[in-house]
């Protein structure tokens, strides 16, 4: 009798370890960074006038001032990973190039008229 109970208490705990009726929270780390906020971004900018626009970078290399790197990291509810980078290389400290997953001067992908104007 004990076992039995035993074996059935565990069978009900195992099967709430899965319940896809419970809520999961969306985890944000990093940086946000926006298409609009990545247009805003023009050549020779100030790194203040970039941190204005951008906020503050989550890396800055040590040995080299003169990169910026923005990092984001979304983990969805249903499992779904979204990660995005974007570094910022500056010379005489004014923004010189933008690399990675986004660049300024693409259309934002909320602007109902960029599909329009790319075909």
């Amino acid at each position: 009798m004990q076992k039995a109970l035993i074996l059935s208490c565990s069978l009900l705990l195992g099967a709430c370890s899965y319940f896809p009726g419970i809520h999961r929270i969306e985890v944000q780390q990093g940086n946000l960074v926006t298409q609009d906020m990545l247009n805003q971004l023009k050549p020779g900018m100030t790194k203040a006038q970039v941190r204005y626009v951008l906020g503050t970078p989550l890396l800055v290399d040590t040995f080299n001032q003169q990169r910026w790197d923005y990092l984001y990291r979304l983990e969805k509810a249903d499992g779904e990973l979204e990660s995005k980078t974007i570094s910022l290389y500056f010379q005489n400290d004014k923004l010189a190039n933008v690399q990675g997953d986004m660049r300024p001067g693409a259309p934002a992908e909320s602007d109902p008229t960029a599909a329009d104007k790319a075909q």
